[in-house]
């Protein structure tokens, strides 16, 4: 099986009450701005793309988290998935890959976690809850 990293921003509004989530193209289901590692990119620059090619934002990235994987034997991948808490810093929201992203929304914390049921306990468990430090230590 081929080894898949994709990573995730959680991105919510300043009560926390909103998150903010994209749906991808030829799919009904909605996720956070995210997508595949590139070679020789690190988990946060990734992140930081990833948010940037999807809602138009530029943003920071801080501690994971959540980590969860999933083996999909049809396309012979092992998927790992590392969601970052993000934060806005600039841009403009927007959809500038229209082939790619359909709908931009800021959905309420119980409506992310009825269209999003990735994360074990819900959504306010990743705003409330522990923060994992993430530290690139860069090429050595």
């Amino acid at each position: 099986m081929k080894r898949v990293d994709v990573v995730y921003t959680l991105l919510t509004n300043p009560s926390k009450s909103k998150v903010l989530a994209v749906r991808n193209v030829g799919r009904s289901s909605w996720s956070l701005p995210g997508g595949a590692v590139e070679a020789d990119e690190s988990w946060e620059q990734a992140a930081i793309r990833e948010a940037y090619e999807e809602t138009g934002l530029d943003v920071n990235v801080h501690g994971i988290v959540a980590i969860n994987e999933c083996k999909f034997e049809e396309m012979k991948e092992h998927a790992i998935f590392i969601t970052f808490r993000a934060e806005i810093v600039g841009g403009r929201e927007e959809i500038s890959r229209p082939d790619e992203i359909s709908e931009i929304a800021w959905l309420d914390i119980t409506q992310a976690d009825e269209l999003m049921p990735y994360y074990k306990n819900g959504f306010k468990s990743l705003l409330n809850g522990n923060e994992s430090t993430y530290f690139n230590e860069g090429n050595k």
